[in-house]
């Protein structure tokens, strides 16, 4: 079975329009998304629209309670940007219809996907939504034995926009370090899928994986992000800064 797995698109369309036809391309016809849709970026309700219509499994990540509820412990500039998406989400493209059907979506969201051995979260799956895992994390055992203990076998995560491997022996492995493939094996891992809109381990192309069987393949792809950055800086309510970071992947 062959499906793709895209995280942390957060209202990056440029980026994710060519995630979606890189998926096409490799004969895909599954497509789980594991949250964070919008935050940050300036097309949420475009982004919305593709993956309503194309991803089979959605999960609901940070940013997208936060666009339906209060927001708790954001940054001014990431506060800013959830308001702004509000706004874009009531007053945005679309006609009344559409823009209920968004709502109605991200309200009906559910926190995690569990097939089998496989764990679909945003954040980890000890707190599906809010809860970050990052590569330092390895030298904290007592926190990666907890997140261990909660899952069969496989978890696929997102949230830190950072791409990798948490092994059960307390490694942390990049996509560089495995050729960009990792084969699963009986033992439990977490698999950070990356983020497709904002990307933040100083590589700035779209991060996804393909998952085939028990293959995870780490795809990297350019996108027009210039464009994306050109439409951040149009908008007075996003910070110029979630332009900038994009250039760096950072």
């Amino acid at each position: 079975m062959k499906r793709a797995l895209i995280s942390d698109i957060h209202a990056n369309l440029d980026a994710l329009l060519v995630v979606l036809a890189d998926i096409r391309a490799q004969g895909i016809r599954e497509t789980y998304c594991l949250g964070d849709i919008v935050g940050y970026g300036p097309n949420p309700c475009e982004c919305l629209d593709e993956v309503i219509s194309r991803c089979k499994v959605t999960i609901l990540g940070n940013h997208d309670q936060a666009t339906l509820f209060d927001p708790d412990g954001f940054n001014p500039i990431a506060l800013k940007a959830v308001y702004w998406t509000r706004d874009q989400l009531e007053r945005g493209p679309g006609t009344p219809s559409q823009k209920n059907r968004r709502w109605d979506f991200l309200g009906e969201l559910h926190r995690t996907h569990s097939e089998g051995d496989h764990l679909f979260v945003h954040g980890s799956p000890r707190e599906p939504t809010n809860e970050y895992v990052f590569p330092e994390d390895i030298y904290n055992q007592r926190k990666m034995d907890a997140l261990f203990g909660r899952i069969q076998k496989y978890c696929f995560q997102g949230h830190t926009h950072l791409p990798g491997i948490f092994t059960l022996d307390y490694r942390f492995i990049t996509p560089e370090d495995c050729g960009y493939q990792y084969r699963l094996t009986d033992q439990k891992v977490l698999v950070n899928v990356g983020s497709v809109g904002q990307p933040r381990d100083g590589d700035p192309r779209a991060c996804y994986v393909i998952l085939e069987d028990d293959l995870v393949i780490f795809r990297r792809l350019e996108y027009p992000v210039e464009e994306t950055r050109r439409k951040i800086y149009a908008e007075p309510e996003l910070d110029n800064a979630l332009g900038d970071r994009l250039l760096a992947g950072r």
